[in-house]
């Protein structure tokens, strides 16, 4: 651990400006953002008498090696500039609310040509709007069941729509009249999007005119005695107010509110969110997170706030279109379709005016932050705090069993391995191929017993010869390669890596303070095999000078084997050790077999077109693209190829004179 006293700054010359801050540790990598009103009196609190430093503070004050500052004009700058560099670094001594599940949205892609309804997890995309969270998934597929009763938009991928327009018919749903099938004419594209806009505006809270819209048609159908057309719209106000008694009214006046309630104890906080859009609850959402013993509730709630509302408006924070845009789209890359006006919380943030102001500066108009008193809101917050009370148990209850299972299996690998220490980091490697052709291997990581996917890697195999290297080779070549880059790293060495990527001046990169691929040693190595696969990793790793232990996994008995023990070590069938070992080594062999199958696939297809002399890999991906296969392409006539970008009658007649006469079924 680094003296503080090393590299604590002169205070002279720390300024008294609003600004934010980073602790970096010896290998430059930020372990702390913070920001401050005066940078000169928080700077120097961490420096003080280290025995009045909560124990996570200290922690970090004696893990840091160096301490640098930014200046901004206010709070508000600098209340973003702070979360846009705890999402970049990922610093291990901050507090980052996690969701305790991916939550599914209801998403139209309006930047398509044609969009598309349909239920999505993750990230979010430009272009999309977004109605949600839903706690549950068949929630969602009802509310979709429903609304294309009256919004026929498509719901079909982008392979179903292009099979749909080169065949010239549409899918099931579009017979069925669930679809308006814009994939073959039976609506214009322009109509189609008149839809897809309707049914935002809808989802959006417009509800009350577009009822009544309906209600006023079917009364002039009825009186003109077109009964069918009355009828259709009778059940599409049905199947629209099924859709709205999905989402109870929690509030007559029709708010548009973020409602956040709290729930804490001495080491985690909970947090329930729920979404009211037109007084309904349009969706709810919740975070866990570890609470550090100094941070109060306060505290965190500005956190959870900076974190939810950067990331809702992330994706358009470079747009400030007026409030009065008139089309869908404009509405989406508002920031303002993320924001409500109101935003009720159970604690106000440490710092009230600033993340109004600052919340006022994304959404483009005034946003209230405020704790609810009485009324139908006091009652509302007192329903999400209860929603928080219980997943707050939940997680408490799942996490004791997990952490339990977890830290038996790491302990019981190190007892029986006679490892010095549990490995906390372990990777696994796997080779996939079919008969020796398009070889590739992966790299698994778990972390603390689980999966840390972010840092899975895939490697292709090459040999110098037309034969493929067996298995054992195979191993031995993605090993040298990994550990060769990890040397590399740690001795700050500058260059290529033989897979012609760049590296230079060791694990971090000093610009971002982010580790690179592969700067991280393991604690523990585990190949898919037996004895003389575990014997031949090993002497690769003696060759290039690295000491991790190192086992072998064998799938016929599960045996687990040392390199040059006579004997394997046999785990007992009902042991967590042998559970987890057995997860490594199945998820490494997912990942892959999945690349190999990627690589094998892009192989068997270029192949047949390779023969085709004067079609190159760009023209060879636009048949592909506008005619969606092989078999397609096969078929296609010597006019059809015209029509292809790139494709001239010279070319087109080759290649309609390779396939003509083949056996096409």
């Amino acid at each position: 651990m680094a003296d503080p006293a090393i590299y604590r700054p002169r205070t002279s010359e720390i300024p008294t400006e609003p600004g934010v801050y980073r602790f970096r540790d010896e290998q430059g990598r930020v372990i702390y953002v913070g920001k401050a009103k005066n940078l000169r009196n928080r700077l120097t609190s961490y420096f003080q008498d280290p025995a009045s430093l909560h124990p996570r503070t200290h922690q970090m004050v004696f893990t840091a090696a160096s301490v640098q500052w930014t200046v901004v004009g206010n709070e508000v700058e600098a209340l973003a500039l702070e979360y846009s560099w705890i999402k970049e670094f990922n610093p291990r001594f901050n507090v980052m609310f996690k969701d305790d599940k991916s939550y599914p949205y209801l998403a139209i892609s309006m930047a398509e040509e044609i969009p598309r309804m349909h239920i999505i997890r993750g990230a979010r995309k430009k272009g999309t709007r977004y109605f949600g969270p839903y706690s549950q998934v068949w929630a969602i597929r009802d509310t979709v069941d429903q609304l294309q009763r009256v919004f026929p938009i498509r719901t079909c991928s982008a392979g179903v729509l292009r099979r749909a327009q080169a065949q010239g018919r549409p899918c099931l749903l579009g017979y069925i009249d669930r679809c308006a099938a814009p994939c073959v004419g039976h609506i214009s594209v322009a109509d189609h999007r008149a839809l897809a806009e309707q049914a935002c505006e809808f989802m959006g809270g417009k509800v009350g005119p577009y009822l009544r819209n309906l209600e006023r048609d079917m009364r002039q159908a009825a009186s003109d005695l077109d009964f069918e057309k009355a009828a259709r719209l009778r059940d599409d106000i049905a199947a629209l107010q099924k859709v709205l008694e999905r989402n109870a009214v929690v509030l007559d006046d029709g708010t548009d509110a973020d409602v956040f309630a709290q729930v804490s104890d001495e080491l985690e906080s909970a947090v329930q969110v729920f979404y009211v859009r037109g007084g309904r609850i349009r969706g709810v959402r919740a975070w866990v997170v570890d609470r550090p013993g100094n941070a109060t509730e306060a505290e965190l709630m500005e956190k959870l706030l900076q974190q939810v509302y950067s990331e809702s408006s992330e994706f358009d924070h470079t747009a400030r279109i007026k409030r009065s845009a008139k089309s869908v789209d404009d509405v989406e890359h508002t920031p303002t379709s993320a924001i409500p006006s109101e935003i009720l919380v159970s604690t106000l943030p440490t710092d009230a005016t600033a993340v109004r102001d600052w919340l006022t500066s994304l959404r483009g108009a005034k946003v209230d932050v405020r704790v609810p008193r009485r009324g139908p809101k006091r009652a509302l917050m007192e329903t999400v705090a209860a929603n928080a009370h219980h997943a707050l148990r939940l997680h408490k209850s799942k996490r004791v069993g997990d952490l339990t299972q977890r830290s038996a299996a790491l302990t019981e690998l190190a007892e029986y391995l006679e490892l010095d220490d549990a490995p906390l980091r372990i990777e696994c490697y796997d080779i996939s191929h079919t008969f020796g052709t398009h070889q590739v291997a992966s790299m698994v990581v778990f972390e603390d017993g689980a999966p840390r996917k972010s840092d899975y890697r895939h490697f292709t195999i090459r040999s110098d010869s037309d034969t493929s290297l067996d298995d054992t080779a195979a191993m031995s070549q993605v090993l040298e390669r990994r550990f060769r880059r990890l040397i590399a790293e740690e001795n700050r060495l500058v260059g290529e890596d033989e897979d012609g990527v760049a590296f230079a001046s060791g694990p971090i990169d000093h610009e971002t303070g982010r580790p690179r691929r592969f700067s991280y040693r393991p604690d523990l190595v585990v190949v898919d095999g037996g004895l003389p696969q575990v014997n031949a990793a090993a002497r690769t790793l003696d060759a290039i000078g690295i000491d991790i232990p190192i086992i072998g996994l064998a799938k016929r008995l599960e045996e687990v084997w040392i390199p040059d023990d006579e004997y394997p070590v046999i785990f007992p069938r009902t042991s967590p050790g042998l559970y987890l070992l057995q997860h490594l080594r199945d998820e490494s062999h997912r990942f892959a077999i999945t690349h190999h199958r990627k690589k094998r696939g892009r192989a068997l297809t270029t192949s047949i077109l390779d023969q085709i002399p004067g079609l190159g890999a760009k023209r060879q991906h636009a048949l592909l693209k506008h005619f969606g296969s092989v078999k397609k392409l096969k078929r296609a006539s010597e006019e059809e190829l015209c029509r292809v970008p790139g494709i001239g009658p010279n070319l087109a007649a080759t290649i309609w004179s390779h396939f003509h006469g083949e056996n096409i079924e």
